[in-house]
């Protein structure tokens, strides 16, 4: 994946974050990997990236990777607000979540979503799973 693009974590459950970190970065992404433990957190930094900490980083340069089920904002609310708006609509959002509704999915999908990945209750499979997102990345580089 390209070293300018961000990546943008909403995940209230800090040890699955740690574990997204690790494997992505164990999968050799070297991206800058931003944590936001509740939803508006991210929208706080997406929609007024100068008052957050992080904003050394460009939210147009970013993806986002988020849980659905977050604290405050959740990751569905989090998807409508970036695609409504115009200079972000086009960012790539994944969903990856323990939300198997097949209606929630479908929601997802028609809000233009770029990936539904459902986590894996085991822990070697969730590894297994953010492995395989960054093998996915890696290949979407070298096609960009």
């Amino acid at each position: 994946m390209k070293k300018e693009v961000n990546i943008l974590i909403a995940e209230s459950n800090k040890e699955h974050f740690d574990l997204m970190r690790t494997n992505l970065q164990e999968a050799g992404v070297h991206n800058e990997i931003l944590h936001f433990a509740d939803g508006q957190q991210l929208l706080d930094f997406l929609f007024n990236p100068d008052t957050g900490p992080e904003n050394q980083c460009r939210p147009q340069e970013s993806m986002v990777l988020t849980e659905l089920n977050l604290l405050n904002v959740d990751g569905l609310q989090i998807l409508e607000r970036i695609k409504q708006d115009e200079q972000l609509k086009k960012m790539p959002v994944i969903i990856l979540t323990t939300t198997d509704d097949q209606d929630t999915i479908d929601r997802c999908f028609s809000l233009k979503c770029s990936s539904y990945i459902i986590k894996p209750a085991e822990s070697q499979e969730f590894e297994e799973t953010i492995q395989s997102f960054a093998r996915f990345l890696s290949v979407v580089e070298t096609l960009i």
